[in-house]
Formats: structure tokens, sequence, C-alpha cells
């Protein structure tokens, strides 16, 4: 009896834990309704995939073949359809006009800086909270998720008030600071939340054979969290790379400004814009980060997904 009973148990047991899937086809429907539905589903799944594709790509597709159109086809034309001759002197306007090389290099800068300075706080922040544990670690912790929902606009004044005293307006630190700090408490959600989901068997393991916390974080915590490095890297630098409010608050002279302020010397008054040349600089300057982006997304979308759900 009690045999059964447990034998029972345990198929009810794995019953439960085995899940089902989310389309489990309906053993009473008959097999040319299942068919029609799983069509259905099909036709519905590619034209929504198609729409989110046409949102996402049209526009970077637009703004190449607009910066290879001539200025009098864009103006006197369809400026939305394909051009009827290819240009490449947009580009050469757009470099003469504005010092897109120092943009460029300034937002890179800038962004390296940030991001490294997230990583290192973030991770070691994460691993202290997480990993190594101490008194009061969840009531740090929600101080620092409680930043997630601050804006940024609250700390303009008294960022430049207190730049000014020290001399830090006009600076790459002037940027590199705040950018930081705002994205700090996401990425130190992201860390813990990989961090959580690493068994303590391995850390107890390390700690036996007599691995001190900082040869714990350079051995085994560092190369496992890779991929979430990478996801954070990426996540960040998409948003630093694009930033604007900070960099229109700090930055003074021309020799710092990154890439959107950069791009506002392209904007002429009365109207008056050279728009072919303006699209080719900003095909040149979301180049670079794109081909970064295309090269990590798989380890980005790795870290995401080992973020998210227990392996």
């Amino acid at each position: 009896m009690s045999t059964t009973a447990a034998s029972t148990a345990s198929s009810a047991a794995s019953a439960a834990s085995t899940p089902e899937p989310l389309l489990a086809p309906d053993p009473a429907m008959p097999p040319h309704r299942r068919r029609r539905r799983l069509r259905t589903a099909q036709i519905v799944h590619r034209i929504l995939l198609g729409i989110v594709l046409i949102v996402q790509v049209y526009p970077f597709v637009w703004l190449i073949l607009t910066s290879v159109r001539t200025p009098e086809e864009f103006a006197a034309g369809n400026p939305f359809g394909l051009p009827a001759s290819f240009t490449l002197d947009n580009f050469a306007r757009a470099l003469e006009r504005g010092n897109i090389p120092t943009y460029v290099l300034n937002s890179a800068i800038v962004t390296v800086g940030a991001c490294a300075l997230i990583v290192i706080c973030g991770m070691m922040g994460a691993y202290a909270i997480q990993v190594l544990g101490f008194k009061g670690a969840r009531i740090v912790r929600a101080v620092f998720l409680m930043g997630i929902v601050v804006p940024v606009q609250i700390a303009l004044v008294p960022l430049f008030i207190d730049y000014s005293n020290i001399g830090l307006l006009d600076t790459h630190l002037s940027i590199i600071i705040p950018l930081a700090g705002f994205a700090l408490p996401m990425s130190l959600f992201l860390f813990m939340s990989f961090f959580s989901y690493v068994p303590r068997e391995v850390y107890e393991a390390a700690s036996i054979d007599g691995a001190g916390p900082y040869r714990i974080f350079a051995r085994i915590t560092l190369p496992m969290s890779l991929n979430t490095v990478i996801t954070v890297v990426m996540v960040n630098a998409i948003f630093i790379w694009n930033e604007f409010v900070f960099a229109n608050t700090f930055v003074l002279t021309e020799d710092f400004k990154t890439i959107p302020l950069g791009l506002q010397n392209y904007i002429g008054n009365m109207g008056k814009t050279d728009w072919t040349a303006t699209f080719s600089a900003v095909a040149i300057t979301v180049t670079p980060l794109l081909l970064v982006f295309l090269a990590l997304n798989k380890a980005m979308i790795y870290g995401l997904e080992s973020g998210s759900t227990k392996g």
C-alpha cells in the first residue's frame, strides 16, 4: 500500500514538474482543424514579425538611402522612394561642416569610461550584496534599486553648481560621472539577478580549498559573468552613445561635444538645413555602435536570458 502510494506520489510529482507546451494539441480536435489552427498561428506570427521588422529596420534603411540621395532629388522628388541616382558628396559636406571625428572620439571616451565605471561598481556591489552578504544588505539593495525611478533632471542644477566650484565643467568626467551614477542601479540589479542563480556550493567549495573573497571573485565570479558584462555594457552603451541632456548641460566648447550635441551644428536657421548632409552625418555616427552590437548580440541575448531564468 505504501509502495503504491509512493509510486503514485512520485508519478504525480514528475507530471507536475514537467511543463506542458504552450500550444499543446487538443486530442479531441480533428486533425484538419489542428492543422488549420497551426497554420493560422504561423500566419499571425509572420505578420507580427514583419511589422516589427519594418518598424525597426525601415528607419535605418531610409537613413542610408537618403544619405546617398542628391539634395535636388530629396527636395523635389519622393523622399520615401528609392533614389534615382547615388552620390557620396553628402558625406563630404557632412565632414566639412562638422568635426565628426572629434564628436565620435568624445562619445567613445564617454561611453568607454562610463561603461567601465558601471561594470566595476555594479559587479563589486552586486558581489558584496548577493554573494558575500552583510548586515543591512537588503536595505542597501533597496536604496540602490530606488535609484531606477529617479529622473536625471533633478541632478542637473546641483551638478552644474558643484562642477563650477571644482572646475569640472567642460570635461569628459562631467558627463561620465552622472551617466555612470544613474545607470548603476539597473546594472546592479542585472548582476545580482545573475549571481543569485550561481549555486552556493561553488563558492563553498572554493572557500574550503582556501580561496578568499577576492580570489573567488577573480577566478569564479568574473569568468562566469562575461556574458552578463557584455549585456550590461551594450544596454548602457546604446543609451550613453545617444545621451544629450548631460552633454548639453555640462559641455560648453566645441572640443568636448559628443555626437548628439555636435549634430546640432547641421541644423540651420530659418529652416535652411542641408538635410542630405545631416542624414549622412547621422549615418556615420550610428555605424560604429551598430557594428559592435551586431558583433556582440548573441552574447547580449545569452546574458539577458541567464539573468532572467535559472538554468
